[in-house]
Formats: C-alpha cells, structure tokens, sequence
C-alpha cells in the first residue's frame, strides 16, 4: 500500500517548510529512515528520512516550493510499483480520450491505477464509489451547534491518511482543521467551500484506496496536462498581489485576517488557471510574487509596516520573502520618507522631525468590508448580554505598590524558574479567585425562567485576549487549584496560542468568571459588558505611579508616590446586589494591598 511522506512540524512554531533539495528522484529505490529530502524552515534545515522501505513513486512538491506541516510531500509505492504508476495526472490525456465520460472525475487525476477502468472493476469492489466512511461535522465546543468550511485541504479523489487533515472549519468561536477518520480515497464532498454545516452534519465520504469518487455536483475545470498535481495547489497556493492590503477587523493588530482571508481567496483562485502557478517557480528571485507562497507572519508584518510584498525581493530559499526582508523594506522606507528632512535638518533639527512623526492614514479610509463570523458573533452577544442583564459597574481603587516591589525583586528568578515572564495580571487573577471562593454568589449565573441560581463547584476563569480576529477569551479551568506560578504560565500559554490561532474549542468554552486587562493599552478602567451566561466580569485598569495621601505611622497622614490601578467590576444586578459587588471589591482590594506573596514568589 501506498505511504504518503508528510511536512513533519520542525518547532513548536513552525507552520511550514520550503523543500531544498530531494536526494532521491521518482523510481529510486528509498530504504525507511533513509534520508529523502532537505527541508527549509527559518530557524532550521534538516533531511527528511523516508517512512518506509519501496520505491519513491511521485514528488508532490518540487524544490524550493514551500508546504504547510501535514501536508503530503511524496508517495512511496512498493518494491514493484513504478513511479509513473503513482501519478496517472502525466498520462491523463491519453487515457481520458476513451474510458473517462465525465470530465470532472478524470480531471481530478489522483486515481492510483493508471489502466482502463475495465481492468479493475473487480479490484474497486470492497468501496464502489458513493460507499465509504462518512465524514461529520464534530461538535467543536460546548455551545457550537454549526460549523463552516474554509477550506478544503484535499480534493475529489486524492488520497488521505488516517489523522491527516482533511479540512478547515471556521466555527464562532475558533477555527481549526478537521482530519479523516480513516484511511483512503476522498470519494465525495458533500459540503462546499464557504458553506455552512450543522453538527454532526455528513460533509464527505472516504472510500478505500483507489476506490472511484462520485461525481461532483459543481463543475470544476480540467487542469493542462502539464500542470502541477492538485495537492501543489492547495498546498502552496500562488498569492494575488491586490490582496495584501489590510483585510483585518482590528486597525492596530492586523494579523491573522490579514493573512487567512486573501490565502483562502487564492486557493479558490487556483482552479481556473493552473497554467501560472505551474510557471511561478521560473523566477524566484523577483520578490513575493514569485516566491510562490507568503507566510501568515510575513503577511502580517507587511501589513503592519506598509510594504507592498510585490515590491520584495526574498533572501529565502528560492526567493521566498522572509520577514527580515520585510522589516528592512520597513526600515528602507522610513530612511527614504525621512531623507527630504535631512537637509533642512542641518539648520532647524527640531522643525525637520515633525513631518516625519507624522502618523501615516490608514489605508481602509472611506472602504467598506464584510464582517467576519467571529466579529458578526461577537456583535450579537454583547448586544443580546445588554439586553438580557441589568448590568452595573462598581470601581475601586487599589494601591499595588507592595505588588509592584515584590514583582520587581522576582521577575528575573520567576523567569527562570516558569519561563514566563511576571506581569501584574496574575496577581490580580490569584486575587480575584480567592474572592470568588469566599463570595461564590459573583461566579454563579441565574435562570430567571427556571427559577434557580447555579453556583459552580470551580472557578472556570476566562482571559480576554486581543487578537486580530476580535477579543476571544480562553478559559484557565479549575482555576482554583493554581498558585501563583501555576496562573501565570496558562495565561501565557493560552494567550500565545488564542493569538496563533492554535487554542482547541474545548479551551474557549465553559467560563464562570472573566478578567480583562484594560489597562494593556494604557486605559485607566472601563465598564467591561458581562457575558451571558456569566453574571460578572472584572476589568482592570493601567497600573500608574501617582501622589497620594497615605497613613505613616510615625508621621500620621503623608503624600506619597505610590503604584495604583482601578479594578472595575461589571455585573448582573438581577442577581448581584451592589453590596456584594462592593464585599468582593474589597476582598480583592484587601489581598493585593497586603501583598503576601513572598511565598507564592520564592521570597
């Protein structure tokens, strides 16, 4: 049977590879761990070993192509098989003139038996085409009840291992790849790109290997017989260059969006015209356009900075924009934009710096764009917790400065010992579950028509994260059962992968309670809108060294500088009395200002 060789993940950030070289060639002879390839990433090169003993059938992709991790890089066949047995697409057209009636079957090209089909009809008996393994929708949260396909990572008859992904669905709260169940031939996709499933909903049908697909009921046009195989195209899909400009719903953090809308725009792109994607690698060397395929952080730091990628010339292998090649485009323009200055600088340095502080107008001025499902979703909840809460807001103002101290003797040792740096939001976290556990009434929610108050038997504590797809918020569970360490490291965790789009939807699901940093971007508090069916929410604002007046025991009252922030409480005062606002208040009020934390800290 055939074994494909898949992308392996090189780094726990690293998304994808460029292929560098391949030490074997179709119809070699390859024996298992022995080395196939080089793989490129931008923190490491590396050989590939073969995964089993045969003879390296077909090459999905070809040197200096880039492929994400998972995706099919070749096929190892048999010690018998050859390798034009492994890729029929080379002589499709010879074939299809007689046994292949519909077009859209044999366009697809990735039967494994290149023979009239009158041979081996006894052979395709065990999964005869509209027979296989169904394919569901999975229930991807708690509260999700629908799903909706981005992207189809494998096409009507190519063949898909068991656990490789098989799919891309984009959900109200996350999106994430959705792999086959089994082994096989993808026979029929039943759920199109763009369109929306409920769970558990059949969205396609995996058959046995070399199994005939049905016919699709959408026309899908016959690549050249020149051109690459359909996983090149999905794999590595040629960008259009009007698609760089800011796609993203958040002006100051356009990243994901950025780079996930125009790569999806793109594979849909592909089909019609196979012929210059087969053509892209002829010029590497001539910026992003001809490298091929822009990463989602190189796409995001172009965004960021106003590079135009076209404009790029990659110093990657094979030409491929890097993002070192786009922040020196940045820093490049900033010198340019800054050289007129320059001679008037000499006699008034102080009125030259002024137009190049200037900051620069957004791009999406006077545009109008489509909101995405997670922002439409976003919208409607905070618009349905208003209108189904009676929500109030209390603030306190609490004086941090023994925190602050404490932070500052730890933070080297609380690096070294968790990995992860110590910021105040931790404390404040520690703080506020202490005082859920003594006030449990703020961390239980109400059914107003069942007559009944629920108090959870744990502080599920959720994070608001800003991202470039919209504020989501991950959830610390058991949240009680952490120390101070313990808290700082799922914070960490769970912000990193929220950002990076890597957080599973079990992991965005199930809060109780929900802190919000406001203070991040320098807000001093806000009234953070609490939502259903949480009854409360804490903001918290920047932490500022201001005067006060404090009580010296020697020297009575005294105006001292001292680190303060306000803690801003959002809650439901169908369920909340503002006295039970303002007893947990204080509780959190009261452990941040005693500041015993030696122990928790290693002091």
């Amino acid at each position: 049977m055939p074994v494909s060789v898949t992308m392996p993940r090189l780094g726990e950030s690293v998304t994808e590879g460029t292929v560098t070289r391949w030490l074997k060639q179709e119809g070699d002879t390859v024996e298992v761990d022995e080395p196939l390839l080089e793989v490129s990433t931008d923190k490491v090169d590396t050989e590939i070993p073969s995964p089993a003993a045969g003879v390296l059938t077909r090459i999905v992709v070809g040197e200096d192509e880039t492929a994400e991790v998972g995706s099919e890089l070749a096929v190892i066949g048999g010690e018998g098989e050859q390798a034009g047995a492994a890729a029929p697409q080379q002589q499709a057209p010879a074939e299809q003139a007689a046994p292949a009636p519909q077009p859209t079957a044999a366009a697809e090209g990735t039967q494994p038996e290149p023979a009239p089909q009158a041979a081996p009809a006894p052979a395709a008996a065990p999964a005869p085409s509209g027979e296989g393994t169904p394919v569901t929708m999975p229930a991807l949260g708690e509260s999700v009840t629908e799903g909706t396909v981005t992207r189809w990572l494998k096409q009507v008859g190519e063949t898909v291992e068991a656990d490789e992904p098989l799919l891309e669905v984009s959900t109200d709260k996350v999106d994430t790849e959705i792999p086959s169940p089994v082994g096989g031939t993808l026979l029929e996709i039943k759920v199109a790109e763009d369109e929306t499933a409920a769970v558990g909903a059949e969205l396609a049908v995996i058959g046995a290997a070399g199994a005939a697909p049905a016919a699709q009921p959408e026309a899908k046009p016959a690549p050249q017989p020149e051109a690459k195989p359909a996983p090149q195209a999905e794999t590595k899909p040629a960008p259009a260059p009007a698609a760089t400009p800011g796609v993203s719903y958040n002006e100051p953090a356009a990243e994901a969006e950025v780079a996930k809308q125009p790569v999806q725009a793109e594979q849909r792109a592909v089909p019609p015209a196979p012929a210059p994607t087969a053509q892209a690698p002829a010029a590497p060397a001539q910026g992003a356009e001809a490298a091929g395929y822009v990463t989602p952080l190189v796409r995001k730091l172009a965004a960021e900075h106003g590079v135009d990628l076209a404009s790029v010339k990659g110093t990657g292998v094979g030409g491929r924009v890097r993002k070192q090649d786009v922040l020196e485009a940045a820093e490049r323009a900033k010198a340019a934009q800054a050289a007129p200055a320059a001679a008037p600088a000499a006699a008034a340095p102080a009125a030259a710096a002024k137009p190049a502080a200037k900051p620069q107008p957004s791009a999406k001025r006077g545009t109008t764009e489509k909101l995405t499902r997670i922002r439409t979703a976003i919208a409607k909840r905070m618009q349905e917790s208003l209108h189904e809460m009676a929500q109030l807001t209390t603030v306190i103002e609490v004086d941090v400065t023994r925190v602050a101290k404490l932070r500052s003797q730890a933070k080297d040792s609380f690096q070294q010992r968790h990995g992860v740096k110590l910021s105040f939001l931790p404390f404040f976290a520690l703080a506020a579950i202490e005082a859920l556990q003594t006030y449990p009434i703020v961390n239980a929610r109400m059914d107003l028509a069942g007559g009944t108050i629920t108090y959870p038997e744990a502080e599920h504590l959720g994070i608001a994260v800003d991202t470039e797809r919209g504020l989501l918020v991950p959830v610390i569970h058991n949240a009680g059962d952490l120390n101070l360490g313990g808290i700082a490291k799922r914070i960490a965790d769970l912000a990193e992968r929220t950002r990076t789009n890597k957080i599973s939807p079990d992991e965005i699901a199930g809060a109780t309670f929900t802190l919000t940093n406001t203070g991040s971007r320098g807000a001093l508090f806000d009234t953070p809108i609490v939502p259903s069916p949480q009854s409360a929410m804490l903001g918290t604002g920047a932490v500022v060294k201001r005067p006060v007046v404090v009580n010296d025991p020697e020297l009575g009252e005294v105006v001292a500088v001292r680190s303060m922030v306000y803690l801003a409480l959002s809650y439901d005062h169908r369920l909340i009395d503002g006295a039970d606002a303002a007893r947990f208040l204080v509780a959190v009020k009261e452990r941040l200002e005693a500041g015993n934390f030696e122990a928790e800290l290693g002091l």
